[in-house]
């Protein structure tokens, strides 16, 4: 039986999609709308023989990976920068040349498969992305307001709050009916924002402190309810990592290295690979735990003592990522956060000082055993 292979390049309206067979010939090329049942029903002639289906992780993958999966099709997500190298040696784009990248990437099977995260996870990341999205929008008109009085000689000083800012910037422009006029629009606009933004921050904070996992990370010095709640969203699954260390650099806070040969090996800054939002997150969290927390903590302690050979900021981002690390252990076995030792632990001893101490042991143990009585 012929085995076939598939690659869908999926676009908003229309996917390409491209099958070939087990020995790289096209067999099939055409254009569906995208949309689960019309994809199923372009691969159901080659059902019996179809191995693997592939499509490139995108805005739609979180709703068409589990519908095509429930119509009982072979499919993979795969990862973006894995098939952009791929198909970087084709010389020209095209959306049917895509799918037959992805088409014969799958028949060889050089892919990487992504993990999509559950609903749930998504409802979180949208609730934490639109809270983001309104707090930039908030400070870009702030920033605004600010900006364009300074051509009037009107500077906007710093303020004790937000909301007397708006107080600030009515009192500053009172002398001028038009100023007031144009600064008025944009205060209420900015109101708005600020009470819409107000609402999604209690909202998460309500979510955080109904969650059980949440609450279990929000008794780590420096982690709040929108880090907690952000992290849960990002990991989804703690089963999906083998390692706990290995999420660390999931979310791109391990060094690059670039070797090869025995000339050139050079470890660079993080790699900043991931989401830029969660290891914003998790380095605001290490930062607090750092210069604001008043719990002494082992995590603390390993810190200050990387601050003082290599500097601050390179301590913040390790503890960020010892941090991210903890988080999924804490969430993957069920445990607490313990603080540790009050006093850091003592050095261990070298293993040619522990060998050689073992026979002075065993020389004061005898020497300590009882006497045995005469006969």
């Amino acid at each position: 039986m012929r085995e076939y292979f598939c690659g869908l390049d999926v676009a908003t309206a229309e996917t390409a999609l491209c099958i070939v067979d087990d020995k790289g010939d096209v067999v099939l090329e055409t254009k569906v709308a995208s949309d689960p049942p019309a994809i199923a029903a372009a691969l159901q002639p080659f059902a019996a023989g179809l191995r693997r289906v592939g499509h490139e992780a995108g805005s739609l993958s979180p709703w068409l990976q589990p519908e095509l999966k429930a119509l009982g099709l072979p499919v993979h997500c795969l990862e973006t920068r894995h098939v952009r190298a791929a198909l970087d040696a084709q010389r020209n784009k095209t959306d049917r040349h895509d799918a037959l990248g992805l088409a014969q990437m799958m028949r060889t099977g050089w892919f990487k498969s992504v993990h999509v995260k559950s609903e749930a996870s998504y409802r979180i990341r949208l609730l934490i992305a639109n809270r983001r999205n309104l707090k930039r929008k908030f400070f870009d008109l702030e920033n605004a307001i600010r900006q364009s009085l300074k051509a009037f000689g009107i500077k906007v000083m710093a303020v004790a709050t937000r909301t007397t800012f708006d107080a600030k910037v009515r009192e500053l422009t009172a002398h001028d009916a038009v100023l007031t006029a144009l600064c008025d629009a944009m205060l209420r606009a900015r109101a708005a924002l600020w009470n819409e933004y107000t609402r999604l921050h209690k909202l998460v904070v309500q979510v955080s402190l109904k969650d059980e996992v949440c609450q279990r990370f929000m008794a780590i010095p420096g982690v709040g309810p929108v880090t907690a709640l952000a992290f849960k969203g990002a990991v989804d699954d703690p089963t999906r990592f083998k390692r706990s260390r290995n999420v660390g650099a999931h979310f791109g806070l391990t060094p690059k290295r670039w070797q090869s040969g025995t000339s050139i090996d050079f470890q660079g800054r993080i790699s900043k690979q991931g989401e830029g939002e969660i290891r914003s997150l998790l380095y605001e969290a290490a930062s607090c735990l750092m210069t604001r927390s008043r719990v002494s903590t082992s995590l603390k302690r390993w810190g200050q003592a990387i601050a003082k050979r290599a500097g601050h900021k390179k301590a913040v981002t390790a503890v960020a990522r010892r941090l991210s690390v903890i988080m999924l252990a804490m969430w993957r076995d069920g445990t607490f956060f313990e603080p540790g030792e009050e006093t850091p632990a003592a050095k261990r001893p070298s293993r040619a000082k522990t060998a050689a101490s073992k026979p002075m042991a065993k020389t004061a143990k005898r020497l300590a055993a009882p006497t045995p009585a005469l006969a």
